[in-house]
This record gives structure tokens, C-alpha cells and sequence, in this order.
């Protein structure tokens, strides 16, 4: 007696799959949302405050 080899997957079980790799993808996304917000990128600490119009008035 032989099995049947059913190839074709059940609906059930893709969209079983297709949840699990959804909740794996979300959970990193979140991994690494979290890990950057524990860098400290550096910021400038002077405000730069240079007059451009002399450069815009040349433009036109």
C-alpha cells in the first residue's frame, strides 16, 4: 500500500506560515527599532546661523 504524497499545501497551513513570518519580521522590526534608539548619535551642540540670501540672490 502506498501513501498519497499531497503536494498542494492547505489554505490553513499557509496561512499558518505566512502568520509566523509576519510575527518574525515584526519582532525584528521592533529588535531594531529598539536597539537604535539606544545609540547615541551625536548632535551639534552650536546652531549654525549663516546668511545664505547673498548666495540665493547670485543663483537667480
Amino acid at each position: 500500500m502506498q501513501l498519497k504524497f499531497n503536494r498542494q499545501k492547505s489554505l490553513k497551513d499557509s496561512l499558518l506560515q505566512k502568520l509566523v513570518k509576519l510575527i518574525v519580521f515584526v519582532g525584528i522590526f521592533v529588535v531594531i527599532v529598539f536597539l537604535l534608539e539606544k545609540i547615541n548619535f551625536s548632535k551639534p551642540d552650536k546652531k549654525f546661523n549663516t546668511d545664505i540670501t547673498n548666495e540665493i540672490i547670485r543663483l537667480k
